[in-house]
């Protein structure tokens, strides 16, 4: 088999920003969707990130702080990782893998939910959400790390083909993040290359930079690596916080095969 048999896009909690962190160069507010990603294979099932913690959807401030004045979050009550998983006929004990495409708090708040799974992150950042540089510590809640220190981790140094059949491939593309993680899912009736924030919108595929990247330079290459790849495996690029991608490619409760 080289090919996964089935994609969910499980929607979460939607942020709200200002345009210009993410665009260089623009302003505004815009609201953003902060996906999961589930994946059947037969050989085990795949999450790729987690949004959230759980917790935020009773009380965000209490969860994430001074973030709430910055960042506004909207947590549909139906849209909990766990019950997004239900409609989908699976419980958190069923995930094998854990894929987290970097440390930023949008995406590990869930991780504790799998203390049973093979747990997937770049070395580059876990060792750095412990100890980011001053100005973007924010956007780091060190307490979902520690809350996983135990689980089945498996630090990421290079690309990993993840069950060696070329269906799932975790592909290095840092820069928003030294060790953002991008995923490669091919089905049998469509490929997808699943961004994680090695973009954030079509504007920064087309060239705009994004303001809080940590390294403006590996953030090019990268996105020049997603093109490459997207060419080379007949992929269509799923850009996770792209409103645009989540009405053209996301929703759908019977999933992509």
């Amino acid at each position: 088999m080289d090919t996964a048999v089935r994609l969910w896009s499980l929607p979460g909690a939607t942020i709200t920003l200002d345009l210009g962190l993410i665009v260089l160069g623009h302003s505004g507010p815009i609201s953003l969707p902060i996906p999961a990603f589930l994946v059947q294979h037969e050989r085990g099932l795949v999450l790729f990130d987690t949004g959230l913690d759980p917790a935020a959807w009773e009380d965000p401030r209490a969860v994430y702080g001074p973030l709430v004045d910055v960042f506004g979050l909207d947590c549909p009550p139906e849209n909990k990782l766990v019950d997004q998983l239900a409609l989908r006929g699976f419980k958190p004990e069923d995930v094998t893998h854990v894929v987290i495409s970097h440390s930023h708090f949008d995406h590990t708040g869930g991780m504790f939910l799998f203390p049973q799974a093979q747990m997937f992150m770049s070395e580059a950042d876990l060792r750095y959400a412990y100890w980011p540089d001053k100005w973007c510590e924010g956007f780091f809640r060190r307490d979902d790390i520690e809350r996983t220190r135990d689980f089945q981790w498996n630090p990421l140094t290079a690309d990993l083909d993840l069950f060696g059949d070329g269906s799932i491939q975790l592909l290095q593309t840092p820069g928003h993040t030294h060790g953002e993680i991008s995923m490669l899912v091919k089905l049998p009736s469509k490929n997808f290359l699943l961004t994680g924030d090695a973009i954030h919108l079509q504007a920064n595929l087309a060239g705009a930079p994004c303001p809080v990247d940590l390294d403006h330079a590996s953030a090019g290459r990268s996105i020049a690596r997603v093109k490459q790849v997207s060419t080379a495996h007949d992929a269509d690029i799923w850009i996770m916080h792209d409103p645009e991608d989540w009405a053209r490619y996301g929703g759908a409760t019977d999933g992509h095969a």
